[in-house]
């Protein structure tokens, strides 16, 4: 374990911004992030796991309190007919792990390309993108049970997953160690989902194409986006989409104009375009007059121009939020977790 003080969390979160943590402690081992986990808590420190840093606002205060950087490493691949289980350490880099997936023509995971972040934190959020979702691969998850002092692996059905969420988001009691994905043994991908990507691919939902090829395109589609991460273009400096895509009640979507997106849920309500809405309520790519803006290229993602606060890009969101509450009667949802603020 390494151990610090006074880090800026700014230089650990792609979106620049937050305060410095008191005490910052980098974990290589698992059984090294259980420990420090388990001195924190002893002691009675606020703690904050910190993965990759891009899903995280923190506030410009920092955080007064333990800040476990996880860095642990590891992939173990089992084989069994026709599924592959892929164990990976938390610290594991996630797009690594679909880079490598793909090139051994493991299906399942590939419209997830080029999404930043660590292994860790992807059933945390229950990670998905273009038409996929990592619950519909996640077989295990070992957490770290803070209460009971134990880890324990946990089954699908016992980890709550919802769009973009899950109960290891919604509670702070288990330190996500390890996942793994049970992916299909295949040169071709899953079916195509999602309209946009089939588009791009020149074919129809549904297809089934080559694992490379959705990888590549997807790449291309996240990029236009500026959605992959790249120190020359500020469009990157975000927490990827900001506000989760509202899941409203079959009554309201009707209320709302014909050309409105929108895509019926099994539960029988309706999920609407969070983009659109916001755009309809008068903020369109590029707003704002400061150094928090929303970006040029994705009107879900607000960015960190150069020199911005956590304060002015919250100011921001509350303004977006507030404007298509008013002009809709719907409530954005914030995607990222909020560190010692609140919006």
């Amino acid at each position: 374990m390494h151990e610090l003080t006074g880090v800026p969390l700014s230089s650990l979160t792609t979106l620049r911004l937050g305060g410095p943590a008191a005490r910052l402690v980098e974990v290589v081992k698992p059984e090294d992030l259980v420990a420090a986990v388990r001195t924190a808590d002893t002691a009675g420190e606020p703690v904050l796991v910190l993965g990759g840093g891009s899903n995280l606002v923190v506030a410009d205060a920092g955080f007064d309190g333990t800040v476990i950087k996880v860095a642990t490493t590891g992939v173990h691949v089992a084989a069994s007919g026709d599924l592959v289980a892929i164990t990976a350490q938390a610290g594991e880099d996630w797009d690594e792990l679909v880079r490598t997936a793909v090139a051994e023509g493991w299906s399942g995971i590939e419209a997830m390309s080029a999404v930043p972040g660590l292994v860790g934190a992807t059933p945390i959020q229950n990670v998905g993108a273009y038409g996929q979702e990592v619950s519909e691969t996640v077989t295990a998850v070992t957490g770290y049970d803070r209460r009971t002092g134990v880890a324990r692996v946990m089954r699908p059905e016992e980890c709550g997953f919802s769009y973009r969420s899950s109960m290891f988001k919604t509670t702070d009691r288990y330190v996500v160690l390890d996942v793994t994905y049970t992916l299909v043994g295949s040169p071709l991908s899953q079916p195509i989902r999602y309209t946009e990507l089939a588009r791009r691919l020149g074919a129809d939902p549904g297809d089934q194409v080559p694992l490379a090829d959705v990888r590549a395109a997807v790449v291309e589609l996240r990029r236009a986006k500026g959605m992959v991460l790249d120190p020359a273009d500020p469009d990157t400096t975000s927490a990827g989409s900001f506000f989760t895509n509202p899941v409203v009640a079959a009554d309201l979507a009707a209320g709302l104009p014909a050309e409105a997106p929108r895509w019926p849920v099994p539960d029988g309500r309706v999920k609407l375009s969070a983009a659109w809405l916001i755009e309809q309520a008068g903020f369109g790519k590029g707003y704002g007059d400061g150094a928090a803006r929303i970006s040029t290229k994705h009107t879900l993602a607000l960015t960190n121009r150069g020199g911005a606060s956590t304060a002015e890009l919250l100011q921001l969101a509350r303004q977006l939020r507030d404007g298509v509450r008013d002009t809709f009667g719907i409530t954005l949802v914030n995607e990222p977790v909020l560190v010692g603020t609140t919006l």
